[in-house]
């Protein structure tokens, strides 16, 4: 005998355990479209002030490195907190933080260069180490750049017909760049995430280093010739897995405050590529920040010899 047909009450529950089945694969997809964009929904980083005061910053993986990479070039040019900050504001009104490739008219990247008005190619506006060094370039033509207020000073490079939206970004940009300088030590986190989507490993770690502070941070130009000390290259340890960054005072871009703000430089620009670069752990001081951390706070290391051995360099443990 042929099966019965279902009944209509039947068929009612067995549309809506579809439906609602549909609606669950559509809500976790668009999860994980977030979770691997850095969009909302997305692993975040945090700032937090060393003043004590209570301020702080939340933002995401993607536009954690969009500012470390700012910060970087910046540092490397042997510029000012005061030029990283104004940077950063400029960055935080002009995209979000956000390397987008639209824009007013042909504006595009960080920073909304335009190409037809000399920024460059729209490929080289779309290298954030690119734009960001253009923008230092004309910043640092403004006479006076840093006793002028923030506004003033972006609207002399930016040319914007908003020139006071540049003002709101202030507070935020303070606080990324005293952390991203290193003058702030242990104030930035980022949660990680567990998996990579991009480039990872030793060498990754190595080449965004590169691309972000420049081959003479690794390599100084004339140092074979001169007999100048080189800055030693981070170089990976012997469990594979493991980057070494030392911090020195001779031979490289040390901040003026001296290797152990320019340490913490380096301990927070690795935790805001975490995610990027597939980084699990960073120590450096005696602290120790880890991926997957529900708090993602810097604890303290291993110690006093930890502290010893980390004193001299910040060390990278990459997840593979």
């Amino acid at each position: 005998m042929p099966e019965p047909s279902p009944t209509p009450q039947r068929r009612g529950r067995l549309f809506r355990l579809g439906a609602a089945l549909v609606v669950l694969l559509a809500v976790a997809g668009y999860l994980a479209v977030q979770y691997v964009t850095g969009g909302t929904g997305a692993p975040g980083c945090k700032v937090v002030s060393g003043k004590g005061d209570g301020a702080t910053y939340a933002f995401t993986p993607e536009q954690a490195v969009n500012a470390a990479t700012i910060t970087a070039v910046g540092t490397a040019r042997g510029l000012p907190e005061r030029a990283v900050t104004i940077a950063l504001a400029t960055a935080l009104q002009e995209s979000g933080l956000r390397n987008i490739d639209y824009g007013d008219r042909d504006s595009l990247g960080l920073f909304q260069q335009r190409p037809s008005q000399g920024w460059g190619t729209p490929k080289q506006i779309m290298d954030p180490a690119y734009a960001a060094e253009k923008f230092y370039e004309h910043l640092a033509e403004v006479p006076g750049y840093t006793r002028l207020p923030l506004t003033v000073a972006a609207q002399r490079v930016q040319r914007s017909g908003y020139p006071q939206a540049y003002a709101k970004h202030e507070p935020d940009a303070t606080l990324l760049a005293a952390a991203l300088t290193g003058r702030s030590a242990a104030t930035l986190t980022c949660e990680g995430r567990p998996a990579a989507t991009r480039a990872s490993g030793p060498d990754a770690v190595r080449a965004a280093f590169v691309r972000d502070f420049g081959r003479d941070a690794v390599e100084p130009a004339g140092a074979e010739v001169s007999g100048a000390a080189a800055t030693p290259s981070p170089s990976p340890e012997a469990d594979g897995r493991t980057v070494t960054l030392p911090v020195t005072s001779d031979g490289g871009p040390v901040t003026a405050a001296g290797p152990r703000q320019r340490g913490w430089q380096l301990a927070h620009w690795a935790v805001a590529n975490a995610s990027e670069l597939h980084i699990a752990r960073v120590s450096y001081g005696g602290r120790v920040w880890t991926a997957g951390n529900t708090d993602s706070r810097w604890r303290p290391g291993d110690g006093a010899a930890g502290a010893e051995r980390d004193a001299g360099a910040v060390r990278i443990v990459t997840a593979q």
